[in-house]
């Protein structure tokens, strides 16, 4: 019986072993020197937008390099003007759809979102990739923010 397990165990890990899930890297960021995002998924058109997440750190590295970025705030008109990101746009969640056309024309930009806590940029971000944005990193919550 331990023997037939050991024989059954085997055979599933080389047949799930066969079949590799190709990973999908963003572009690589402007001033990082990384190269790696340049992989893309066999059967996906290399223009496909994919979710893409961004720490304090590396933003603000980014920020300050002088780059042309793109700084959404996505909470409501009341936290923002409680306290916000320097330099960042406010266009609150539920009006991104509507507004992102008009107000982010350029669809390669490079766009950070944050929100509160991560939740909101979250959402905001893979719906910005459906709408075929390229460069939109989620940069979590402003509670994260160290700056």
């Amino acid at each position: 019986m331990k023997r037939i397990l050991i024989i059954l165990v085997a055979v599933i890990l080389l047949i799930v072993g066969g079949y590799a899930v190709s990973v999908v890297y963003g572009p690589s960021l402007p001033g990082t020197g990384d190269t790696a995002g340049d992989a893309i998924v066999e059967d996906e058109a290399p223009e496909a937008a994919v979710y893409q997440k961004i720490d304090p750190e590396e933003a603000k590295r980014i920020m300050d390099s002088g780059d042309p970025y793109i700084l959404l705030d996505v909470r409501t008109p009341e936290e923002f003007a409680e306290e916000h990101i320097a330099g960042a746009t406010l266009i609150p969640i539920d009006e991104v759809i509507e507004r992102s056309p008009l107000e982010l024309p350029d669809k390669d930009a490079l766009i950070f979102v944050y929100c509160r806590s991560g939740n909101r940029s979250f959402m905001v971000v893979n719906e910005l990739a459906k709408m075929g944005y390229a460069n939109v990193y989620d940069l979590g919550g402003i509670i994260d923010w160290p700056y």
